[in-house]
């Protein structure tokens, strides 16, 4: 691995879900130093496929990476991380998996059918790769009960409960930089 270690950083979703959580990636580079080097692709939705088209778009993004990779993905690409991961074998070297405020998706209406995970999702996760999950408990965006779906779904994930912060974690990513740091 060169001297940097390698961070790709998926956004949210919204029309400015780009922008706001380009503050979040601004936090956890400030947090990391240079010793890491944040990859921040602008994923662009289709409205007319399933998925907006971001699970082509997160496997290239890791694939295109050439060295050893941590993930890291805030709320929409949070869950479509995770459905990528388990959908495709992506042989890449993930070191690790952070993902904030994610979106458990439910229900039978025809736009969430893409978003899905499926049943068995967990087991096709990558092996022996950490999964940490934090969320805030006033996020105004995702109910804080969908974390403990995944805590259900994923018992070996590393949990990180966050009192207050809100959908963006108020733009502070010191608990997660400091769990990179530990990998």
């Amino acid at each position: 691995m060169g001297n940097n270690k390698h961070i790709l950083f998926i956004q949210g979703a919204g029309d400015d879900g780009y922008e706001e959580d380009a503050k979040l990636v601004d936090a956890l580079q400030g947090e990391l130093g240079s010793v890491y080097k944040i990859h921040f692709p602008h994923l662009h939705s289709d409205e007319n496929l399933s998925d907006f088209g971001w699970l082509k778009q997160i496997s290239n993004e890791i694939v295109s990476i050439d060295d050893d990779v941590i993930l890291v993905a805030h709320s929409l690409g949070a869950s479509m991380l995770l459905k990528c991961l388990s959908e495709n074998q992506i042989a890449e070297k993930i070191l690790g998996i952070f993902l904030m405020a994610t979106p458990f998706w439910e229900g039978d209406e025809e736009w969430v059918q893409g978003l899905k995970l499926k049943a068995d999702f967990a087991d096709e996760l990558p092996k022996n790769v950490p999964v940490f999950l934090y969320h805030c408990r006033d996020d105004e965006e995702v109910p804080f009960d969908h974390l403990e779906l995944y805590k259900k779904k994923m018992p070996h994930a590393i949990v990180r409960e966050i009192e207050s912060g809100g959908h963006q974690l108020k733009n502070d990513l010191s608990i997660v930089a400091k769990d990179i740091q530990l990998l």
